[in-house]
């Protein structure tokens, strides 16, 4: 697939409205928009991370961040577009890159130390970085179950988000342990 974008600015949606892949006008304070837009959100946030994982030792989480991340452009792009005007060429979010980030869950989270408490978002900056994107990855995952009380939403969109969050909790174990940073675990009874 092909895109050219040859102007930044358009002016239609000077009144508050946008185009929905398919032709359909929305709000831009449609959950749809909404939901789309914290998965860009999201993406943003992974590429934050990835300047934190430039080293030997977390090349393959970058590796794997930058195929999330057009994963993630596939997600919006369905999420952009209601179901009745999904195109069979249309890059979209299949169960095989859900079992993929399955796969590779499994595969980290394997090397790491069971948890005997809650892990406190914080420790080096690649671990804080992961943990962010793993919260606004919930936050899109909570806006698609939304929409999907309100319009088609394909389960993949859902199954997806919700794995990669898992995955970005493990990336952000994974990156801890690999960066000797300390996993910072919650201790209930110093609050």
């Amino acid at each position: 697939m092909s895109v050219r974008i040859n102007r930044v600015y358009t002016k239609t949606g000077d009144d508050g409205g946008t185009h929905l892949v398919g032709g359909h006008r929305v709000s831009k304070d449609d959950l749809r928009i909404e939901c789309y837009g914290t998965v860009d959100e999201l993406n943003a946030t992974i590429g934050l991370s990835r300047l934190h994982a430039q080293t030997a030792d977390t090349k393959e989480i970058d590796a794997i961040l930058e195929r999330v991340q057009s994963e993630l452009f596939n997600l919006g792009s369905q999420l952009a577009t209601r179901a009745e005007d999904i195109r069979p060429t249309q890059p979209i979010i299949h169960p095989r890159h859900i079992e993929r980030l399955e796969q590779e869950i499994d595969r980290f989270n394997d090397q790491l130390p069971s948890l005997t408490s809650f892990v406190l978002p914080a420790g080096g900056a690649l671990t804080s970085h992961l943990h962010l994107s793993r919260t606004v990855c919930r936050r899109a995952e909570r806006l698609a179950v939304s929409l999907s009380h309100r319009e088609p939403v394909a389960d993949e969109v859902i199954h997806y988000l919700n794995r990669l969050s898992d995955a970005l909790f493990v990336f952000a174990r994974h990156a801890a342990r690999v960066t000797g940073q300390p996993e910072v675990l919650w201790k209930p009874e110093q609050t």
